[in-house]
């Protein structure tokens, strides 16, 4: 079976060398390195890789400019990206999730969490998503998941391709408590409890977009959220 290949975009070549280093420690994966954001686009066309880490701050074109372009490509939309850069605020890191990063790891870092991280977006998108209903009607909320087209009273909605997934994923366990540990793991792809306030902030937002109907997310108090009918 063929290693998975991971593009590391760092303009800062001792940090670069660092994280291929780590990565390909255990033999079970292979890097490749670029310094610049227009040398990651021609990098993920001329040879895709099964996983990005990608640089906010990069000469040419940011890493915020690669990773809209990147999603806005068919070939590339559910390409795993983790976002890795000094950029620590709240505000910078929902954004970062916004834009479609599958992770976001604040500077400085730890090599073990990286690799952990990586390991764990590769997991899930290896093992792809669970079988989702094709599409979810009810009082007020209608949510086409293959056409990904959701409105509220048949007045069309807009979601950050983070709130549909978590839309997505909350409706296919609809009726059931699902813990912020494991809306981390499947709609985020950790594979243990890190930065749960994301989770907070992107139920909050989901609940307003979804107007009338945003009251079937429930929060159940301890324990997580749940999607009833």
């Amino acid at each position: 079976m063929a290693k998975p290949r991971i593009l590391i975009v760092e303009d800062e070549q001792d940090v670069a060398g660092l994280i291929k280093h780590a990565i390909e420690r255990n033999g079970d994966a292979e890097a490749e390195i670029v310094g610049s954001g227009d040398s990651a686009l021609k990098a993920v066309s001329e040879r895709p890789p099964d996983l990005l880490v990608l640089d906010l701050n990069l000469p040419v074109l940011d890493g915020v400019e690669v990773c809209r372009i990147l999603r806005s490509r068919t070939d590339t939309k559910r390409l795993p990206i983790i976002i890795l850069t000094a950029r620590a605020t709240e505000d910078e890191r929902v954004t970062g999730l916004e834009i479609g990063a599958d992770d976001y790891i604040t500077k400085p870092f730890s090599l073990r969490e990286l690799t952990a991280r990586v390991r764990a977006v590769l997991r899930r998108a290896e093992n792809g998503a669970e079988p989702a209903p094709k599409v979810y009607r009810g009082t007020h909320l209608t949510a086409d998941f293959d056409a990904v087209a959701v409105s509220v009273d048949g007045q069309a909605v807009r979601l950050t391709r983070r709130e549909f997934e978590l839309l997505r994923y909350l409706v296919q366990n609809k009726n059931r408590v699902v813990s912020r540990d494991r809306l981390l793991e499947r709609v985020w792809g950790y594979d243990r409890m890190v930065e749960t306030r994301s989770v907070d902030v992107h139920v909050g937002r989901l609940r307003s977009k979804l107007g009338a109907a945003g009251q079937q997310v429930e929060t159940v108090i301890g324990l997580g959220y749940r999607f009833v009918d």
